[in-house]
């Protein structure tokens, strides 16, 4: 179990306000004294300046390819986390030649293992079953001490397990939301209703969602009623199609209150990249924080590949890897990585056929 230690505190009042303000002076004259070793990373600067304004990424080749057993001709869309026991768990859409759809699950104890660790088809292996899966997100959801993976299936869908890493033991699909709301309904256009990603804070769970069409919706519950009662969906961000297209993910700035949306967008050169937005809390405003073509979060112009090979110019559906698997999505921004989806740039035809694989970039201009 993931539960975070809780601890009490207790206030003594048998002293006297003297004592206490002794208390205080001497603490104040310690801290005061402390050396600045006693923070070598530059760990609460970090934190009190939250995210820079513009990113810097490396990147190596790919680290996971499709392994010949699950008969994909792409890994794509991945989901990431790590749990209490240090395995690393990569959920992804698998696609075979003639178009089908569907979701795997591979795990290592180390990113070194990643390309030859063993691949699990989860529509043969468990309950997840046959028909159309696709664009997977995985996570613990702490109050109940259970492990959810959602994906799309046309609606929002979850399937559950008590152990990720048994990849036969998850449940068959229920849905968030058993038709698509009207707000999507009406927004939508020619797009399709995609990408759906879970997270949570004290009290509410939040269900965000992509249209291809430019807007970015989000449906509301309680985390007492997670997984179900999710209601109340509304856009709350929009654009063009192109600028605002899929592949969403949110994440909350460890030690502030401040929470990172980031977005696939489609450039002006037809390659994916992602854009980045900021509000104080989940129901805030989105603002821009690195969300131009100029000035991206994620691009190939502002990722530096090993060897200069630049195996991909798309940086594409992604997810960021979290501090802990629970539905928080706590993300630390002294140490921040982006497991993306990239591609062959002479690779072409049908989509459901672009032979996509995953990498892994590390953000080089942190401020820690």
């Amino acid at each position: 179990m993931l539960a975070s230690a809780r601890r009490s505190r207790r206030r003594s009042r048998s002293r006297p306000l003297r004592m206490a303000v002794v208390l205080l002076v001497g603490l104040a004259t310690a801290l005061s004294a402390a050396p600045a070793s006693a923070d070598p990373g530059g760990r609460a600067a970090a934190v009190q300046q939250q995210l820079p304004t513009s990113f810097q990424w490396s990147s190596g080749g790919p680290v996971i390819s499709p392994a010949a057993n699950i008969d994909s001709v792409a890994v794509k869309d991945p989901s990431v986390l790590q749990d209490e026991d240090g395995t690393w768990h990569v959920f992804f859409t698998r696609v075979d030649t003639s178009g089908d759809w569907g979701l795997a699950h591979t795990s290592f104890d180390d990113w070194s293992q990643a390309a030859g660790a063993p691949q699990t088809d989860l529509e043969a292996a468990s309950g997840v079953g046959p028909g159309y899966r696709a664009a997977p997100h995985a996570f613990y959801f702490e109050p109940r001490d259970e492990w959810y993976l959602v994906y799309q299936t046309g609606l929002p869908s979850f399937s559950t397990t008590d152990d990720p890493n048994d990849p036969t033991s998850w449940s068959a699909p229920r849905n968030f939301q058993d038709s698509v709301p009207d707000v999507v309904e009406e927004n939508i256009g020619d797009g399709h209703w995609l990408d759906f990603y879970v997270i949570c804070d004290a009290s509410m769970c939040y269900l965000f969602s992509a249209d291809d069409n430019g807007h970015v919706y989000r449906a509301e519950t309680t985390v007492g009623e997670f997984p179900n009662g999710f209601r109340d969906t509304r856009i709350v961000l929009e654009d063009t199609g192109n600028a605002l297209f899929e592949g969403g993910a949110v994440y909350r700035v460890e030690g502030t209150d401040t929470y990172l949306l980031i977005w696939e967008a489609i450039g002006s050169d037809g390659r994916r990249w992602y854009r980045s937005f900021t509000a104080d809390g989940l129901t805030g405003q989105w603002q821009p924080l690195a969300d131009t073509e100029s000035n991206p979060f994620a691009r190939s112009t502002n990722v530096t590949f090993d060897g200069g090979n630049a195996w991909t110019r798309d940086i594409s559906h992604g997810e960021l890897i979290r501090t802990s698997a629970d539905q928080t999505m706590t993300l630390d921004p002294c140490d921040i990585q982006l497991l993306y989806q990239g591609l062959d740039p002479d690779a072409g035809g049908d989509y459901s056929q672009l032979p996509w694989r995953l990498g892994l970039a590390t953000q080089t201009n942190s401020p820690c």
